[in-house]
């Protein structure tokens, strides 16, 4: 009898470990994912490096490319002036135009 009780009570001592374990870990939300909207990059106004940082496909070659060309034809009038950046294409274009701004 003796031991039928001790076994109930060391049953209950480390179910009340387990089950609390498991409601801490239940308690904690789990983290989520929060997409956070970064300002569009100035095309006009950016340095080769806030280019190269910000624009996915946009290398330093790029970003260089990116600022002589302004610097010979003015400020770009429009995104798709790009376009006329040597090694920049459509495709490249297309994934980064959420990104840019002309101001």
């Amino acid at each position: 009898m003796r031991k039928a009780i001790l076994a109930a009570a060391a049953f209950a001592v480390l179910s009340g470990f387990s089950f609390g374990g498991y409601a801490a870990t239940q308690a904690q939300p789990a983290p989520t994912a929060v997409a956070v909207a970064a300002a569009p990059v100035n095309l006009n106004a950016a340095d080769a490096e806030t280019l190269s940082r910000e624009l996915r496909g946009i290398g330093e070659t790029k970003a260089k490319a990116i600022i002589a060309y302004r610097e010979e034809h003015g400020p770009f009038s429009s995104v798709d002036e790009l376009l006329e950046v040597k090694g920049i294409g459509s495709a490249t274009l297309d994934k980064i135009r959420g990104q840019l701004s002309i101001q």
